[in-house]
């Protein structure tokens, strides 16, 4: 178990950890292959997806709606049928929509009391600030891949929250969904991590590329989290 009084700012991942991304996934990506008379299981969509969007990441940085572009036409390669232009943007058009877990914000409001909270994401800045406006808390700082010019797991992003927010050694703590994205990299920067396994259709992974790794601490939710740390 982490003694979590000797940490003093917790930065987070945001879409599967915060943001219920698999039912906002699902609500963009179902139609396209409804439309074009695919059917896949929910757990095979997001094995796709995850391996698709890793994919998309590699390489030098491009913008995230271009990512998302590339992992609907991915589908449509992989299956069989050519997404229109506005089905390609769609995916990205919707994160909008995207909405936190219904523990999200009461588990973010306690944390703050205690602790400087941050965020570390893939994504870019301008659909993250309506993101932002859905959490309800101030974070000390966002910094996403569009920042960085990097997308998790590179180091780079990691180190301009560092920059950033200076925390003292051994303060920092970092909470994400993802071993790939998140675990990985932030152990490699020596930093306790916390893999916030949520329930999916795809156990264990969910729309992310898998990866092994051990956590310093698993957890189902964010309120279980903070039931833990407060």
């Amino acid at each position: 178990m982490l003694d979590f009084s000797r940490f003093e700012l917790m930065t987070f991942d945001c879409y599967g950890t915060l943001i219920d991304w698999e039912t906002g996934i699902f609500s963009a990506v179902r139609p396209i292959l409804a439309a074009h008379g695919k059917t896949v299981s929910d757990a095979s969509l997001l094995e796709r997806y995850g391996e698709l969007e890793a994919q998309a990441e590699s390489g030098e940085y491009r913008p995230y709606k271009d990512v998302l572009t590339s992992v609907v036409q991915g589908f449509g390669h992989s299956l069989g049928f050519i997404p229109s232009q506005e089905e390609a943007a769609s995916l990205a058009a919707s994160i909008k929509n995207w909405h936190p877990f219904p523990d999200t914000i009461e588990a973010l409001k306690l944390l703050k009391l205690r602790f400087r909270l941050a965020i570390i994401s893939n994504i870019e800045d301008d659909p993250f600030a309506e993101t932002e406006s859905k959490l309800a808390v101030k974070f000390d700082t966002v910094v996403t891949a569009e920042q960085a010019r990097a997308y998790k797991p590179s180091l780079r992003i990691f180190r301009l929250a560092e920059e950033r927010l200076r925390p003292a050694p051994g303060k920092w703590l970092h909470i994400g969904q993802s071993i790939y994205h998140d675990v990985l990299p932030a152990q490699q920067l020596g930093l306790a991590t916390i893999w916030v396994n949520r329930v999916s259709p795809r156990a264990g992974g969910g729309a992310v590329k898998r990866a092994e790794g051990k956590p310093h601490l698993e957890v189902p939710d964010m309120a279980t989290l903070a039931r833990l740390a407060i």
